[in-house]
């Protein structure tokens, strides 16, 4: 059995310039910044520019990732992107990024598991390099949901912003430290039943076009924290540790009360949850990787920290992956 780490090298992020504020969003729709921050913890999100796709995002968020890490694009083997709207139907877009990087080597691919893309993304890479197979990953969620809203739709077109976030990860043996750095853990979830809760009513087998984000909040929320909070604590209990061990908890950026109630239910205090949902909105699965280039930035995360990640998205798909940075 293999006995390599995955170990986070480098992380990026990119935001389109365009920002849409609560206010701006009141020309067009009926609601208020009031009603907004109060049910979500809203208060801006960034949009795409004409012209601008996903892959561009992602090329973007790559590039930085990269820069962080000191590590040159053909040193990439692996390229893994969680997205829910890629630039095409296929090619992948992945295989975009890989060509404007320049990597000609490896393999590269999209996953698909909505807002919990990142972490399944981020599981399936590590699973790849734990098992010898590639080297050096870049791990990448990207999204222009702005594409699949109904902007008519006040309960889901203020939810939702664009970006692209990225992780390179590197397959690294242990040294023998005491806490040795890597991917720890990893738990991943789906629940076909309810795929009706959360999804896009169209696409190219049903009726041929894109569609419209379509959601049942109310029942969206009543799963999230619990399954969040399993989801976690399984995880927790796969490394052998508690969630008093975590120093940073960086959830997927959905809702401001889904956040505040996963981290009271593991009874973690609000200085240690990372939350961007303020500044960015729902990204799907740009989230988590966006939040992790938010505080690595700024000074929060630093090496040896135990980060937990944790992501519930259309399907439902849910799940939570351990790290130590």
């Amino acid at each position: 059995m293999s006995n390599l780490r995955s170990v986070v090298r480098g992380v990026g992020g990119y935001l389109p310039d365009r920002i849409v504020t609560n206010e701006d969003l009141t020309a067009t729709v009926d609601t208020s910044d009031e009603w907004i921050v109060a049910r979500t913890g809203i208060r801006e999100r960034r949009i795409v520019a004409d012209g601008e796709l996903t892959s561009h995002m992602a090329i973007e968020a790559a590039k930085r990732a990269l820069e962080h890490a000191q590590i040159d694009a053909e040193d990439i083997d692996l390229i893994v992107l969680a997205t829910s709207t890629p630039d095409q139907t296929f090619p992948a877009t992945a295989v975009t990024v890989q060509a404007e990087l320049g990597i000609t080597e490896g393999a590269a691919f999209d996953v698909q598991a909505v807002c919990s893309g990142f972490v399944f993304a981020l599981a399936t890479a590590d699973n790849y390099l734990k098992g010898g197979q590639f080297k050096r990953a870049l791990v990448i969620g990207a999204e222009a949901f702005s594409r699949i809203l109904d902007w008519e739709d006040r309960s889901t077109c203020v939810l939702f912003g664009d970006g692209a976030g990225a992780l390179v990860i590197e397959a690294q043996k242990p040294n023998g430290a005491l806490l040795e750095r890597g991917v720890l853990a990893t738990t991943l979830r789906s629940d076909g039943r309810y795929r009706d809760k959360l999804y896009v009513d169209g696409g190219p087998s049903s009726t041929g076009t894109v569609g419209h984000l379509r959601m049942d909040g109310p029942e969206v929320f009543r799963h999230a924290v619990t399954k969040i909070s399993d989801v976690i604590l399984e995880t927790l209990q796969k490394a052998e540790l508690t969630p008093a061990d975590i120093d940073w908890f960086v959830p997927h950026q959905a809702n401001k009360r889904i956040l505040d109630g996963a981290a009271r239910r593991l009874g973690l205090e609000r200085e240690r949850l990372v939350m961007t949902v303020d500044k960015h909105a729902n990204t799907s699965a740009a989230s988590i990787p966006l939040a992790l280039m938010t505080a690595c930035t700024d000074g929060r995360i630093k090496e040896g920290d135990l980060v937990l990640l944790e992501a519930m998205g259309g399907g439902f798909t849910w799940g939570a992956l351990l790290i130590r940075w």
